[in-house]
């Protein structure tokens, strides 16, 4: 069965989708099968994948609402060792139409279950809230892993999401884990991002990944492109960075 690897904040703009997208392509160049799931309504991870999310007949939305299976709804192969199941904006109204659906919180799990075993890894890019989807996604998963932008209010929210797995883990899945915390938009010129990764070290006993993906041009323009930074442009620090990460993500599962 496949590792599977929530990626969440509840914050917007930290950096979620960017390693979603990213992290998938880079363990697909270490040949790893991987899938990715968007439960995020935006659908910004299916864009960035290149895929037209608007035009699409079966998305993550009809499969959480029984309209199609899982088969019927992943596109296989859209880069190379990475499928995806696509989102798009119809997904925001899932969480009002599974109002008194019995066992709602399971769904995406139940549905996974079918597919685990095809793929080395699944990943969840989550919306930024702490939503029926999220908690879809952290049923699903084994472990969460938690962008963190490189700014003053980093920490803000953090506990409340430590205390979200915490009780998700307690009352739905004895088997989630905390995967970490990846450091996001690291800027080396200033004092501020370096502060921030020594004040998380300290005050968190969470595994934080030694690889921080710097603020990077390449990395910002590859998703209007529809592609991950290592197709991109392969030679950028983004994409050298997103490769490290990865690397780090299969020792993690190897150790």
């Amino acid at each position: 069965m496949g590792r599977i690897i929530a990626v969440t904040n509840q914050k917007g703009g930290v950096g979620k989708t960017t390693t979603s997208i990213n992290l998938s392509a880079a363990l697909a160049e270490k040949n790893k099968k991987v899938l990715v799931v968007d439960a995020d309504p935006q659908g910004n991870t299916t864009s960035g994948f290149g895929v037209e999310k608007n035009s699409l007949t079966f998305t993550i939305y009809e499969l959480l609402l029984g309209d199609c299976s899982i088969n019927e709804c992943i596109i296989k192969d859209i880069i190379p060792g990475v499928s995806i199941i696509p989102s798009n904006v119809n997904l925001a109204a899932a969480e009002i139409e599974l109002i008194g659906v019995d066992k709602k919180e399971y769904i995406l799990r139940n549905e996974i279950e079918w597919v685990s075993g095809q793929y080395d890894y699944i990943i969840i890019d989550c919306p930024p809230a702490l939503s029926m989807l999220t908690i879809n996604a952290m049923t699903t998963a084994n472990t969460v892993l938690v962008p963190i932008q490189c700014e003053y209010y980093a920490l803000e929210g953090l506990s409340q999401l430590i205390h979200t797995v915490n009780l998700v883990k307690e009352r739905l899945n004895p088997a989630l884990d905390m995967e970490g915390v990846v450091f996001t938009m690291f800027d080396s010129r200033t004092n501020l991002s370096a502060q921030v990764v020594e004040n998380v070290k300290n005050h968190l006993n969470q595994r934080v990944y030694e690889t921080v993906i710097p603020r990077n041009i390449r990395l910002a323009e590859a998703p209007s492109y529809g592609l991950p930074i290592n197709k991109y442009d392969p030679k950028s620090a983004g994409a050298e960075a997103y490769m490290l990460l990865a690397d780090e993500v299969i020792n993690r599962k190897d150790s």
